[in-house]
């Protein structure tokens, strides 16, 4: 019997887990940007936002929108921004602790 599986869909019933679960996926990335927006795409969804407004915030098209979180999607770092930004997210960057300045 084939197994099936179901969508994991993440709880967060705060902005504050929303921004910790964000960060997590940030951290976890290994380069690609798929945990990143897979993480924006199950906040916008776990929040039940409007994803119009969103797009809007963003400054693109609702399509865009979609294809920007999509699974195989390769959009540039400005777009990825922009939507972080719609949802109330903003990018930092901080020193990672194996490797402190050697510049």
């Amino acid at each position: 019997m084939p197994e099936t599986y179901t969508e994991w869909k993440p709880y967060l019933p705060t902005h504050e887990a929303a921004r910790k679960f964000l960060e997590a996926s940030v951290a976890e990335d290994d380069g690609d940007g798929r945990l990143i927006r897979s993480a924006l795409r199950s906040i916008a969804k776990a929040r039940k936002v409007n994803m119009t407004r969103v797009a809007k915030d963003a400054g693109i098209t609702r399509k865009a929108l979609y294809d920007a979180l999509s699974e195989d999607a390769k959009p540039g770092f400005a777009t990825v921004l922009r939507i972080a930004r719609a949802l109330g997210f903003d990018f930092a960057v901080k020193t990672r602790a194996k490797e402190t300045a050697q510049v």
